[in-house]
């Protein structure tokens, strides 16, 4: 078994170090989290967009406090604290953990209804047309989980010796894509045309992280040029017009550190030598924790 880099950095930069700074202060509800995990950023992404307030924790993955333990015994992140009422309906000292981090976003969204948390992201109401949209937009969000994000690991983790060729990798992580572009609506760049939901938020950490696939493999993500995109031309430019907003999002650019962190992070995947629970689930085929 390879050994576990312990040498990463243990905490935020860039404008990530600023957010976790401003929510450093002990709060009632609180994120632990990881600055490199994509599926933190999700939540931290939700935090963002909904202006609720918090108290941010870096968990450092190789030193794991006992409290953190004691509310997620895996020790996986994000997990959320949420304040348990106390006998008169008040948020007590006592916690009450949420994991999994499209369950924390769809907590999040839900929890924080107030108008001074903006829009709702998911399609709120009763009306047969929102249960429906709220319906889709899961089936979708499950679709980046289940399909787009397994594809992204197997491209980042192919090596030259497997018996799978980089290609094969390569057209999944396209087939996903492409997916996912066609069923976008028109109207604006999101995946619900003006309005921003949390299926784009789902997606939002691996978008940004494309570029380590650029930096590491041969051939890069490789989504071809515009105008040599063949009968794939209209759905490549909903991707592109997608990710260039999504990538620019303000609550996406400020959950993020700089990119030479991530470029040392990721090496690990890169080789294939990372022993996190994703990696191996990767190199397994089996479905990730």
């Amino acid at each position: 078994m390879a050994a576990v880099d312990t040498s990463l950095p243990t905490q935020p930069t860039a404008a990530a170090a600023k957010l976790a700074a401003a929510h450093s202060a002990d709060h009632p509800l609180k994120l632990y989290g990881g600055w490199f995990c994509p599926f933190v950023q999700r939540a931290w992404i939700v935090l963002a967009e909904k202006n609720i307030p918090y108290q941010y924790v870096e968990i450092n993955p190789y030193h794991k406090a006992p409290e953190f333990l004691a509310l997620n015994p895996r020790g996986l992140v994000p997990t959320l604290a949420v304040p348990a009422a106390d006998g008169q309906g008040q948020a007590g000292k006592h916690h009450k953990p949420l994991y999994e981090s499209s369950v924390v976003c769809e907590y999040l969204d839900e929890a924080y209804a107030g108008p001074e948390h903006g829009e709702a992201l998911l399609p709120r109401g009763d009306g047969l047309g929102d249960v429906y949209e709220r319906a889709r937009c899961r089936l979708w969000m499950d679709h980046v989980s289940s399909r787009v994000v397994p594809a992204f690991y197997r491209l980042l983790q192919h090596t030259p010796e497997k018996e799978e060729g980089i290609e094969v990798a390569r057209r999944g992580l396209h087939g996903a894509l492409k997916a996912f572009a066609g069923e976008m609506d028109e109207g604006g760049p999101w995946f619900l045309g003006a309005r921003f939901s949390l299926v784009d938020v789902m997606l939002a950490p691996w978008a940004k992280r494309l570029f380590l696939i650029d930096h590491y493999k041969q051939g890069g993500v490789g989504i071809p040029k515009k105008g040599q995109r063949g009968e794939d031309e209209e759905v490549w430019n909903r991707w592109d017009r997608w990710f260039e907003a999504i990538v620019e999002r303000q609550s996406v650019k400020d959950t993020w550190s700089d990119e030479e962190q991530y470029i040392a992070a990721y090496k690990r995947y890169a080789d294939d030598t990372t022993q996190s629970e994703v990696g191996a689930a990767t190199r397994k085929g089996t479905r990730l924790p």
